[in-house]
């Protein structure tokens, strides 16, 4: 790209103004450092504007390995047999809510495979919601549900328990792609989910994974598209080949394109929450991540406590290397500061007012 032409779109960015479709791949297109530079420079100044120096820090419980799907990038489908699952007891997972909640974070994501024995019947979902319901009473703490693509009937009942957030990664918006990836389930089942949760009052986070044959194309459709549901908080992640599955020998380059990703993303959506994911590169990627535009740390997880990651099950858990004891000095060399939990209760007051006022006027929020 010239300089020129890259100076306009980060002059409009800076801006805020609605970048188009070509100007996005344009910038994808993007190899060199100096130009990377640029673009990281115009991201941590429009996250500047809007979060200061604060990052969020979310905690993570992945309660349940089991899942009836068979997503051909993932370690926990259904087909890779030979990799040890669990499920964890209620006491178990309000165990490990409380020593996050105690730790400082901000929020507590309550993640699953769609787990056979939750979906397979209408009482299935029950522990769940009581431990929603015991989490809000014990740690008064913002809660995400990343539990699949359960019924409109289990999702109003995880919202009345007292439920802020609603997770359901589409991956992609390109739908052949999706069809590779996500076999044998819906394109629109998953998309209506996530738009029947907003209209609830759930504050929405939906992602991509990229390095999956993923263009510059693909990918400035799924950043537009996230951007016309107004989603409250965009994720990417690199993909990591997981063993025993269809993508094991995948041919994968470096992360790269994920921190370039983050930072066009905050060019696009200045105001939302975009994480920087402990899962792809632990501890050693987290200063990347933040300084392309991040400002949400995730995938906290206490050592000793039997919990997995994502996309790499075991990196930096047991070392503790995904506590905030490791993190905050992480935050303090970089001249940023963790947010208060009342800091960020207060972000997502204030979202969900605007949302709810965006509804009631019949506005899309962009």
């Amino acid at each position: 790209m010239g300089k020129s032409q890259l100076d306009k779109i980060l002059e409009k960015a800076s801006q805020e103004l609605t970048l188009e479709r070509h100007e996005i791949v344009a910038l994808l297109d993007l190899a060199s450092e100096e130009e990377f530079n640029k673009v990281m420079g115009v991201a941590q100044k429009l996250r500047g504007k809007y979060f200061r120096n604060r990052i969020f820090l979310y905690g993570f419980i992945y309660f349940s390995t089991y899942c009836r799907n068979d997503c051909t990038f993932c370690l926990y489908r259904k087909s890779n047999s030979g990799y040890p699952r669990y499920r964890k007891s209620q006491g178990e997972i309000m165990a490990t809510a409380h020593c996050l909640g105690q730790s400082g974070v901000n929020l507590l994501d309550l993640t699953m495979g769609e787990d056979p024995l939750y979906y397979c019947d209408r009482q299935g979902f029950n522990d769940l919601i009581q431990i929603v319901k015991d989490i809000k009473r014990e740690i008064e703490i913002p809660v995400m549900i990343s539990p699949g693509v359960v019924s409109e009937e289990i999702l109003w009942k995880l919202k009345e328990a007292g439920a802020d957030w609603y997770a359901c990664y589409q991956e992609t918006h390109n739908k052949a792609l999706y069809s590779q990836l996500r076999i044998k389930q819906s394109y629109e089942e998953r998309m209506n989910r996530k738009m029947s949760a907003q209209k609830m009052g759930y504050l929405i986070e939906e992602g991509m994974l990229t390095g999956v044959g993923d263009t510059n194309e693909d990918v400035a459709e799924s950043i537009l598209t996230m951007r016309r549901m107004g989603v409250d908080q965009v994720r990417v992640m690199s993909f990591v080949p997981q063993k025993n599955t269809p993508l094991e020998n995948w041919k994968i380059t470096s992360h790269f394109r994920e921190l370039l990703i983050i930072a066009i993303m905050r060019l696009v959506m200045p105001d939302r929450l975009i994480p920087a994911s402990l899962d792809v590169d632990g501890l050693k990627g987290l200063v990347k991540r933040l300084d392309a535009g991040a400002n949400v740390i995730t995938s906290i997880i206490p050592p000793s406590v039997g919990m997995a990651g994502v996309s790499q099950s075991t990196l930096d858990i047991d070392d503790g290397n995904r506590s905030l004891e490791k993190i905050i000095p992480v935050l303090d060399a970089n001249h940023l500061e963790p947010a208060t939990l009342s800091e960020y209760q207060a972000w997502v007051q204030s979202r969900q007012a605007m949302m709810s006022s965006f509804k009631k006027e019949g506005i899309q929020c962009r």
